[in-house]
């Protein structure tokens, strides 16, 4: 107790001591360890996610290495003009949309789900053994998952055969142009509903069991139990969560997608961000990829700020 006293006399002596100084520094004299703690985090997102913005200029220039970036000559808004004027925007903006607006609507929910229904399983050993064996998907190598999805989905892969089996074409799933979004939708859900749940989860060990309890004795079953006491406590993690992800909806993952496709589905596969890959680092179109890429960022924080907004006014839950 007299430990307690004098730790708390000390702090309000140091306030006191700091009473002249700004408001700030006066909460960093009293918390200065951690603001100490948070220096890494800022030094990286300086280091390797603001400076480099710098490098956006080049989508206003025609970039030359040998010229830099200073030195390459202005040409203002030509890039954004040839890209829009471009048969391909039509083609890998309705691409990028339609493949984000599958993933909102079917991946979004699957770790929701998953963590429901964990939750309401009783025995901890099978919980255990079901949180394993969906987390482990997302530990292995994209490389080897897209390894894997082109083995099973060729002429002789096991999902081809069984469908040949039941009167399928036997033609390679990959090379249909219409089947490329259900592999990719799916193999997303596959790799990542268990490890997206976890924050689910966590959000659902935080509910008062006493609710549960009141509402049992009440007679509620185990569905109405879910409908007003499960949902409405994972809500505001839900609404985080979906405003993350509306922020990055145009920004499907590129990595899967150039490792999946090839030029005989460019008509449903090719999205923003492959065909950014594509024009910045086998055509060497620098300046032409960094203005598809900024017209990208810019639309992704329209969303975030439009999709925040909306959420503030709504429930008001939001990230700001």
């Amino acid at each position: 107790m007299a430990k307690t006293i004098t730790m708390e006399t000390a702090a309000k002596a140091q306030v006191n001591k700091n009473a002249f100084l700004p408001r700030f520094l006066r909460d960093f004299a009293l918390n200065k360890y951690l603001y100490l703690m948070m220096v890494p985090v800022l030094a990286y997102y300086a280091i390797f996610h603001y400076a480099p913005m710098y490098g956006a200029i080049i989508a206003f220039k025609d970039y030359s290495p040998m010229k830099g970036i200073m030195g390459s000559d202005w040409v203002g808004l030509e890039n954004f003009k040839s890209f829009f004027s471009t048969y391909y925007f039509w083609r890998i903006l309705k691409n990028t949309v339609i493949i984000s607006l599958y993933s909102l609507c079917f991946e979004f929910p699957a770790p929701i789900i998953l963590a429901i229904l964990i939750n309401e399983v009783r025995s901890k050993v099978f919980k255990r053994w079901a949180q394993s064996i969906t987390y482990m998907p997302y530990f292995i190598s994209l490389v080897v998952i897209c390894g894997m999805i082109k083995d099973f989905t060729n002429s002789g892969g096991v999902i081809n055969t069984l469908l040949t089996y039941l009167g399928g074409d036997g033609k390679a799933l990959l090379q249909k142009p219409e089947l490329f979004r259900p592999i990719y939708i799916l193999s997303e859900i596959w790799q990542k509903i268990g490890w997206e749940s976890i924050i689910y989860i966590a959000a659902l060990m935080s509910i008062d069991q006493e609710q549960y309890e009141a509402a049992r004795m009440d007679g509620a079953s185990r569905w109405k139990q879910i409908w007003y006491i499960t949902l409405p406590g994972i809500v505001p993690t839900i609404t985080i969560m979906f405003i993350l992800r509306v922020g990055n909806l145009l920004n499907v993952g590129w990595e899967k997608i150039i490792l999946l496709y090839n030029p005989s589905i460019y008509d449903t596969a090719d999205v923003i961000s492959s065909f950014v890959y594509r024009k910045g680092l086998l055509e060497f179109g620098w300046s032409y990829s960094s203005a598809v890429g900024l017209f990208n960022s810019v639309i992704n924080l329209i969303l975030l700020i439009t999709a925040n907004r909306i959420s503030r006014k709504v429930n008001e839950n939001s990230l700001w």
